[in-house]
């Protein structure tokens, strides 16, 4: 018996290879599907399952093309209702993988068809859950996203929970190793642990969701209490991981689609297509194409692109670094934005050497920031998240988190100046670049964020905790 966690940090996601005796099955694939089908190769061995633990929001998964490629079947626990053909388990559940053997435990209250996958070795002993995201290494699965869909309110959701991880996840002996789908990152949880692979034993002693003695309305209250507004995609992932979707190959063609950059304008029109641009905020500062939004590959790019395009429909151009076209088309359809209409050829450079026009960032560094801010009458608007302003931030900063910025846009008036900065500078461009799309140009972005401020003279407080509104 062979367990893999293939672990994906752009998404704090974990997709699951087992083999035994020549077979394998595959827990959560995640939406491009050849490295599995290069592990199975590899391995000479025989795809049995696809198994599914619910329908996921914050990512597309590879199930329909993998189903497809290798005909193995797809399975979902209980009360599942897919509009393709599936295997929907019965709760107990037992499917046989050579010498040993994966049981389905329906866990509702994440969603009403979570399922826990229990491995059960050759001899019979419980050894491994793959959870899913009803239990998460520090945390438990937020109730909140299915509520419409199961007709149900959070809090009757969080019950349902609650009784899930009590009859079928605590009982289980305290060595079972724990397989969560999810890791710090992810949106799909408020409290999760930077570690991926846990136990029983230890999650019961350890995570504030599995306190022995609490109640179920304390876990209701606990669970509940300050889950944050999900990302306007989750729903859209939802309904293409239930219905189908289009072959990944199919999206990697359109997306490798190379266009001119005498072109390139004439499409953007024609399509109604956004301008993506994927390079590092230092290089795009210095330089883009008018109306580009910039969200770089090398930070958390698919949640981001998530939350603040959020229309998994809209057509999008992409500028990359050359030899990036291809990781930037994957990790957009990881979160399921297919309508790609292709890439600029030769990058921002041939832009810039068409002679087209170029626009840039007005950016300063920390140090010149500590010279121009004047605490109490400059405007710093501090765009990291509420958690990140309260441990410490800029003395009378405005805290405006880049989640909300579609929100709090409106707020900002077009002429008076501000300072823009995050931690580190990557969330700061993509405001900037938001910004400076819708008309504003009144704003100053702060190189290397508040990692960079916290190094100088600038007045600092770590002590309020309440956020200051514009």
């Amino acid at each position: 018996m062979k367990i893999e966690q293939i672990y994906t940090g752009c998404l704090a996601q974990g997709a699951y290879y087992i083999t035994s005796n020549n077979e394998a099955v595959i827990i959560d694939p995640l939406r491009e599907i050849q490295p599995y089908l290069d592990r199975l190769k590899r391995d000479n061995v025989k795809l049995k399952y696809i198994f599914e633990t619910h329908f996921h929001a914050d990512f597309v998964s590879g199930h329909i093309d993998l189903n497809r490629e290798t005909g193995a079947p797809i399975v979902y626990g209980p009360s599942a209702n897919p509009e393709f053909e599936a295997i929907i388990a019965t709760d107990g559940q037992e499917f046989p993988l050579g010498d040993i053997k994966i049981k389905a435990l329906h866990t509702p209250g994440h969603t009403m068809e979570s399922t826990t996958y229990l491995l059960l070795d050759k001899t019979g002993k419980e050894y491994a859950i793959f959870s899913g995201d009803t239990l998460f290494i520090g945390d438990v699965g937020r109730p909140d996203l299915a509520q419409k869909s199961a007709h149900m309110t959070q809090e009757q959701l969080a019950g349902i929970l609650y009784n899930s991880l009590r009859t079928k996840i605590m009982t289980l002996p305290d060595e079972v190793i724990v397989y969560p789908a999810h890791g710090a990152g992810s949106a799909c949880g408020k409290n999760m642990s930077k570690e991926t692979v846990g136990t029983i034993g230890n999650q019961k002693a350890t995570n504030y969701a599995l306190r022995a003695n609490m109640t179920e309305d304390e876990f209701i209250k606990e669970v509940t209490d300050g889950l944050l507004p999900p990302p306007a995609y989750f729903g859209m992932n939802v309904a293409m991981n239930k219905q189908g979707y289009e072959s990944f190959d199919t999206v990697l063609h359109n997306g490798m689609k190379a266009i001119e950059v005498n072109n390139f304008e004439a499409v953007v029109e024609e399509t109604g297509a956004l301008i993506l641009d994927t390079r590092q905020n230092g290089a795009f500062a210095q330089g883009f194409i008018p109306q580009s939004i910039n969200i770089g590959i090398d930070g958390d790019f698919a949640p981001w692109v998530g939350a603040l395009i959020a229309d998994v429909k809209q057509p999008i151009i992409l500028v990359t670094e050359l030899g990036q076209e291809e990781e930037s088309v994957t990790r957009l359809s990881r979160v399921g934005f297919d309508k790609l209409i292709g890439h600029l050829k030769g990058g921002f450079d041939a832009w810039k050497n068409g002679g087209k026009e170029v626009d840039t960032i007005n950016r300063i560094t920390a140090e010149e920031f500590a010279k121009k801010v004047k605490i109490g009458e400059s405007k710093v608007i501090d765009i990291r998240k509420e958690s990140e302003y309260c441990a410490e931030h800029v003395d009378e900063a405005f805290s405006k988190p880049l989640a909300s910025i579609n929100d709090w846009i409106k707020d900002i008036e077009p002429k008076e100046p501000f300072f823009l900065h995050c931690a580190g500078g990557y969330r700061s461009m993509i405001a900037a670049s938001i910004l400076q799309a819708r008309g504003f140009r009144n704003f100053t972005d702060i190189e290397g964020g508040f990692n960079a401020i916290a190094k100088t003279v600038v007045p600092k407080t770590d002590f309020i905790c309440q956020s200051k509104v514009l």
